[in-house]
């Protein structure tokens, strides 16, 4: 496997440490939930260049300020290995994103960071910029998420309100999983997968005015992250997560 680059990651552990010292200063605020930039990784285990950004997004997964999630995409499966974390659903989100910015292609492995910006390939040093840059903007909502048993409640409050109407979102994810692959263009290989996400779900919209409100189960001890996203999909204004 193809390791990330010393330097790109000295980098990526000073971009983090102050892209943690916000968020921290958030928590001391009184904040329930651990906020950070959103960065979706879309990878599949029969892609053969994917390894080394599975990699880099678990380093991720690591840092405050970060919220990392790997969305396995199914389009690969043809080659003779089915990704068991793979869903339609993710392969609909990545290409939908390709439609946002009217393009007809789309390519693993491939991060997105805040539901705007495209890094292809491996790229750690254009990603920790996009990190940086997003996590230096002001926060726009206000988020509060309190878990009971499986039960999840979330109050969103934005003041001044954004500029449009945007989707609430919840996600689920698993922090960690080793697979042996056997098959296809990553055959022989083990590969520690991180932060796969099992479930992907649009609550409801919001004028992004005042307040709005969720009551939602939320079973098992799985990590949960809310965000609100412009539709398109377009940019990720906030996110949140429980662990």
């Amino acid at each position: 496997m193809r390791h990330v680059p010393s330097a790109a990651l000295a980098f990526l552990l000073c971009l983090f440490a102050a892209v943690g010292a916000a968020q921290v200063s958030a928590q001391q605020n009184g904040a329930q939930a651990d906020e950070g930039v959103v960065v979706e990784l879309f990878t599949s285990q029969g892609c053969s260049a994917c390894p080394p950004a599975d990699e880099l997004l678990a380093r991720l997964a690591q840092r405050p300020g970060v919220i990392a999630l790997a969305l396995h995409v199914d389009y690969w499966d043809y080659i003779g290995w089915r990704d068991r974390f793979a869903k339609p659903k993710f392969s609909a989100r990545q290409k939908a994103y390709a439609r946002a910015e009217g393009s007809r292609s789309i390519y693993t492995p491939q991060m997105i960071v805040a539901g705007t910006h495209r890094v292809e390939g491996l790229r750690p040093m254009d990603l920790a910029d996009l990190i940086l840059e997003e996590g230096r903007r002001p926060p726009q909502v206000e988020w509060q998420l309190k878990r009971s048993g499986s039960m999840l409640e979330i109050h969103i409050e934005a003041e001044p309100p954004l500029e449009g109407d945007v989707l609430v979102e919840l996600v689920r994810y698993r922090e960690r999983e080793t697979v042996d692959i056997r098959a296809g263009e990553n055959a022989g290989r083990r590969v520690t997968y991180h932060n796969i996400v099992t479930a992907w779900t649009t609550l409801g919209e919001w004028s992004g005015s005042g307040t709005i409100a969720f009551h939602v189960r939320a079973e098992g001890e799985e990590p949960i992250v809310v965000l609100v996203q412009e539709p398109g999909p377009g940019r990720i204004l906030s996110a949140a997560r429980l662990r």
